[in-house]
């Protein structure tokens, strides 16, 4: 679904996509509205992007609204920076409680 929608450094996972899909309509426009300001400023306040630990150790995650995350992974390919989204769904969903 968001395939239509990436640049060249950011992808987006099967599993992201297939969780995209099955969202409310208005959190599917939260999160386009999130991505395209990410898109401008990664480290926007707004988007509270911060570094996860112990099992998700490695990714980040960006709010999409104030229940809903997206989890992403930065890697690099060929020196430049590319940055996977991997998961979104509610913090329960994503984190237990």
């Amino acid at each position: 679904m968001v395939k239509n929608v990436t640049t060249q450094n950011v992808k987006f996972s099967d599993r992201f996509d297939d969780q995209l899909k099955d969202v409310p309509d208005e959190i599917k426009e939260a999160f386009l509205e999130s991505f395209a300001l990410f898109l401008e400023d990664q480290n926007h306040p707004s988007l509270r992007n911060h570094v996860l630990k112990e099992k998700f150790a490695g990714y980040r995650s960006i709010d999409i609204t104030g229940d809903y995350r997206a989890v992403f992974k930065e890697t690099k390919a060929r020196k430049q920076k590319v940055i996977t989204f991997h998961m979104l769904g509610t913090h329960e969903e994503l984190y237990g409680s």
